[in-house]
This record gives C-alpha cells, structure tokens and sequence, in this order.
C-alpha cells in the first residue's frame, strides 16, 4: 500500500469517537487521546482521519469484522474497538531491520490490556462520555493512566514494545503455580476463611500470588486476568522494590518515569485545547485532572509495619488524613470492590470487599481485625509451603525445551522463563513468531466462518539454522515450540512433542 505519513515518532497511540467531532470545526472533540503528547493538533487530525477513512472504507466489504491491521509502505497500523465506536490505533514505524517484526496480535493484546485495566478503575468510556459530553472527564483520565501504562515498557529513554523476542509470551493470561493435594487443601481453607470477613450478608473475593504467578483465585476468568495484571505489575514484593526487575513475562525492561512525569504540563493543552466549552468547564477539567487516581504509578502502594499495604493514589476524605479507599469494578458481576491487600513474605493476598459493606476507614480496619485474627497462620502456614517447595524462578523450565501452553477458555499460560528464550537463536525467534502470525490469522479466519467451532492447526516449519519451530492448536489449547537441538528428521521433531506433550500436558497436544 502507499499509506504513509510524515510523523518523526516511532510509536504514535491514539484513542478516538467516531460518533464526536462531526461537524465542522468540531473535528478536534473525536481526540480522545494521542501519544506522542507535543504532537500539534493539526497532526493529530492527521492521523486520526487517516485511521477513520481506513476504517470506513474497510467497513464496506467487511461490515460485521472490524478493520484490526493495515500493512503500509513505512508504518504498521493495528486496530481495536474497544466499545462502540470507540477506536484504538497503535502505529509502529517500520525499520530497515528485522527488528520491527512484530506479531500483531501480541500488539492488539496491549491495547485490550490497557482498555480493561481502565475499565477496571475509571469504568467504561462511553459511560465516562455521557456523563460528561464534553469529553474532559474521560480525557482527564485517560491520559495519566496510558501514559503511566506505558512507562514499563521503556527501556532507557526508548518505547520498546513486543516484538519477535517475546513470541513465547502471551499478554491477557495469568502463569499458575502448581501446588500439591496437601498444599491446595491448606490454600483452600484459607480462602474460605478470606470469603467470610465481610460484615453481614456479602462476601469477600479473593486473588493469591506467590511471586508473580497466581495460586487461587474466587474471581471469573477475565476479572483474575486483569487483577492479576495489576498485582504482578504494581503490588507483589518485586513491583514495590524501587528500580528493581523481575523476570515476570508482564514487565518490560527499566521503566521511564519522565513520560510520565510530563503529563501534568501537558495533558492540560491537550485537553483543553480539544474543547470547545466555557471557562468554567476548563475550571472543572482541571480540577479533575489535579483529582484523578493514577493507580498504574510506580512507588505508589507500600507495605506497612502490619503487613498491609497502603496507598495514597485515590487521594483522602475530605477534612481528614484518612486515605480514601482503591476501588475496582468487575466486569463479571458489575460491581466495585474495596481492595485489600495483605502481604507476608512472598505471599501476596488481594481481597475483594464489596464496597457497599464498607461505609468508612472503620470499616475497613474491622476486615483487617478479622483477617489478622483468622486467618494470620493459615497464611504463615500456606506461605512455609509454598517456600518449601518453591523452585525459583526455573521452577517449571523443562531441559531441552523452549515451549508455551496457553488455555485461552481459562486464560492460563505457561512458558520458558524469559532468561531461557534469550538461550535461542534469532532466527528461531523469527520464524516461530511469523509462525504464531499465521496461526493468529487462521484462528480469526475460523472464528469468523463458524464461531461455534473450534478448528484445529498445526504447523512444523524448519528454521533457516535447522530448528523446529512447531505449533498446535486444539480444543481451544495452544502449544507453541522450538527444538534447536532436534536437527534430525521431522519424524525426530514430532516424537519430541509427543513426549513433552504427554507427560507435562496430559496429552492435550497428542495425535492420539
């Protein structure tokens, strides 16, 4: 295609509403967010009409799929709705190297990522536009929050996003840890006594991690992701450690605080400059932004003498010290929950308090006193286990293997420790993530023709340095794998996998 823009930036992110801007002289209210901040509006304009003639146009031949990818001679353009008519575009400039092979749907995977994590704190987008038309509250949050969000994956003063390297990754899962029958009974009586500190007729829900991988869980599938996502990234004993790196497959490299610490200068012309409305709701915007919650900044939760943890990121009651409770909403139930969060060691506990049940600090303090009270050595006990048997960060590295499991019913992965893919060649990495791409292709291609179907693939392709690079996909389970050392026949490949496949996956990926 000869799509290309002048743009002198790498990354641009933008968030626009189809449904604002219109007419003309509005045009500037569609704008509901764009990265690089310091771009002028006139360039802003420029992307942004850009993605919405592509997604109009797209709209023609394939009305009910939305565009999701548009190759260009110098940029990349990945899609995603995240509510109705509500666009997200990620655009990534293309270099000369093969550096910039990315898998698209890996980079899809952190728009949705970002969009529920937002969800999960400030609500939905549309729901933020209606309750004011003028747009300023949405954007008065969504740009501290993407901004902050982004800062992880900073490396020096460089956005580096997923590429080809992180093919042995997947965004919107959670990695669980394995326990035995004694241990699962301990942890589930734990759970049990967690579900009961409410005051009245609620119950409190729970998340467990030790490290960063997730143990238990009284949440649905998609509310644990995204709990999940925001323990590994900001709560467990690593993310709270200043400038220290975990081996996490959720962060990314040493994050930049200073696109971050730019937004208070000028996200305010960005906003204001995109509305056409009174001093007064300039007055009210800004007072907004000076009151938002940022709950993706760093060094923000820290744990206390009592081993929970605290935070002042949702500000505190009015005429007191008293720091005002972090709220989420769960998409599954619809309902905004108090956190809690208690840690011992390498433990890290993440309750739900329905927020009806607590009307003030003595609330809260009450569920603190019940907890220490029944439930403090069910966790010194749980977490003596999980030590005992806790094989660092290798704990599930299987020899002679570079391999990942996704369960997307569950969303569920396991793979290689990061510091074991680094061991592969790049040629490796390259052919497996252009295999996944074309994995990703006949997976939506499936959905599409029939969605209540599960279409089964599986592709073994030799590599340029002769390894394998295999994928299977059935019974909507994944199994993606590279065998640098299996450079006999293919016979010799397929074997391997059915070895690794019946004994560290229950046969899920047998021909049998």
């Amino acid at each position: 295609m000869g799509l290309s823009l002048n743009l002198n930036e790498a990354v641009q992110i933008c968030i626009f509403d189809l449904r604002r801007g219109q007419h003309e002289g509005q045009e500037l209210d569609k704008i509901l967010f764009f990265f690089p901040m310091e771009f002028p509006f006139s360039a802003q304009l420029s992307v942004i009409g850009l993605c919405e003639g592509i997604i109009t146009f797209t709209r023609i031949f394939s009305p009910d799929a939305a565009c999701e990818v548009i190759e260009a001679e110098r940029h990349s353009y990945v899609f995603y709705e995240a509510e109705a008519d509500i666009w997200m575009v990620l655009i990534m400039e293309k270099s000369k190297d093969n550096e910039s092979d990315w898998r698209f749907d890996a980079l899809r995977g952190i728009l949705k990522e970002v969009h529920y994590l937002f969800m999960m704190f400030h609500g939905s987008l549309r729901a933020l536009l209606e309750k004011q038309p003028s747009g300023e509250l949405a954007r008065s949050r969504l740009y501290p929050f993407v901004i902050d969000y982004l800062t992880d994956f900073y490396v020096g003063k460089k956005l580096q996003l997923p590429s080809f390297r992180d093919s042995l990754r997947e965004r919107g899962t959670v990695q669980m840890l394995s326990v035995s029958r004694e241990v699962a009974i301990e942890v589930q009586s734990l759970v049990t006594v967690l579900g009961s500190l409410c005051v009245g007729n609620t119950t409190c829900k729970s998340v467990i991690l030790f490290h960063d991988l997730l143990v238990s869980t009284t949440l649905s599938p998609e509310d644990t992701t995204n709990i999940y996502t925001y323990a590994v990234l900001r709560l467990i004993p690593h993310a709270l450690s200043s400038g220290t790196n975990t081996w996490s497959y959720l962060l990314k490299g040493t994050s930049a605080t200073s696109a971050a610490a730019g937004f208070t200068a000028t996200t305010g012309s960005v906003s204001d400059g995109s509305q056409q409305s009174s001093s007064d709701a300039s007055s009210a915007g800004q007072d907004q932004r000076n009151s938002v919650p940022r709950p993706l900044q760093r060094e923000k939760w820290f744990k206390g003498k009592d081993g929970f943890l605290t935070t002042d990121i949702w500000g505190a009651e009015v005429g007191s010290l008293v720091s005002v409770l972090p709220t989420v909403w769960l998409r599954e139930t619809e309902e905004n929950m108090n956190l809690c969060i208690y840690q011992h060691k390498n433990l890290t506990i993440v309750i739900l308090i329905p927020a009806c049940s607590l009307i003030n600090e003595q609330g809260l303090s009450l569920a603190k006193q019940q907890l220490v009270e029944n439930a403090y050595h069910k966790i010194i006990n749980v977490e003596e286990k999980l030590s005992r048997g806790w094989g660092g960060e290798n704990a599930y590295h299987v020899s002679g293997y570079r391999y990942l499991i996704v369960d997307g019913d569950r969303h569920i992965s396991r793979a290689s420790p990061p510091g074991k893919v680094t061991t592969l060649a790049k040629d490796s990495l390259l052919t497996l993530n252009r295999v996944r791409e074309e994995i990703d292709f006949e997976k939506m291609r499936a959905q599409r023709t029939n969605p209540e179907h599960e279409k089964d693939f599986e592709v073994c392709i030799r590599a340029k340095n002769n390894a394998w690079v295999i994928s299977k996909v059935t019974r909507g389970k994944e199994l993606h794998m590279v065998l640098e050392k299996a450079n006999e026949t293919l016979l010799y490949a397929t074997e391997t996998v059915e070895k690794f496949s019946n004994r560290y996956c229950e046969g899920a990926f047998s021909s049998n």
